[in-house]
């Protein structure tokens, strides 16, 4: 079985991230599941060569290299704060620039963290539903976790652990056969 590339899609602001903090359990939970490599795209990071381009032929040619690796990943996880229930603009702005049919069937895992529970619902209600547009083949399992279960960078809520190890092998058969088509059609 060859690595899946797995790419997260950081979309928050700060240094160190809460969200930045749950995408990496979820990836070091993934790779002891099944053989991943890991890049991770900073949103807030990309510079003005992002935030200046209305379109993708405006792009730099660092920003055009961090969208190609979106599109051309085995597995997106998403990495974001909810801010007024829903993920951040920038965040939106970087999807906007994806071609529309480069997600087709890409497995994508959920992740986003908030100040309560009360912003759980970003998951089912704003990032199902972006994906959906892009036909992506959004696993069941999402992971929303509280500020309150996390300290800095440090996740202290055992259960956050366990719903994320429960929920990855959930769906690990969905990720060994990508992981066999992949090998067949490399």
């Amino acid at each position: 079985m060859r690595r899946l590339d797995v790419v997260v899609v950081n979309g928050s602001p700060s240094a160190p991230s809460k969200s930045v903090a749950v995408a990496e359990l979820i990836t070091a939970t993934l790779g002891e599941l099944v053989p991943i490599t890991v890049r991770r795209v900073d949103v807030y990071r990309l510079g003005p060569g992002f935030t200046s381009a209305p379109g993708r032929e405006e792009v730099s040619a660092e920003v055009e290299a961090e969208l190609l690796a979106i599109e051309r990943a085995d597995v997106l996880v998403t990495a974001l704060p909810v801010y007024r229930g829903s993920y951040p603009g920038m965040f939106k702005h970087l999807f906007d620039l994806i071609d529309q049919y480069a997600l087709a069937n890409k497995p994508v895992i959920l992740s986003a963290t908030g100040g309560s529970e009360r912003h759980a619902l970003v998951i089912e209600h704003e990032l199902r539903p972006l994906f959906g547009f892009f036909q992506a083949a959004v696993l069941p399992v999402g992971f929303f976790v509280s500020a309150g279960d996390i300290d800095g960078t440090t996740i202290l809520n055992a259960e956050v652990y366990s719903r994320i190890h429960v929920g990855l092998r959930d769906v690990l058969p969905q990720l060994e056969a990508l992981a066999s088509a992949a090998l067949i059609d490399h």
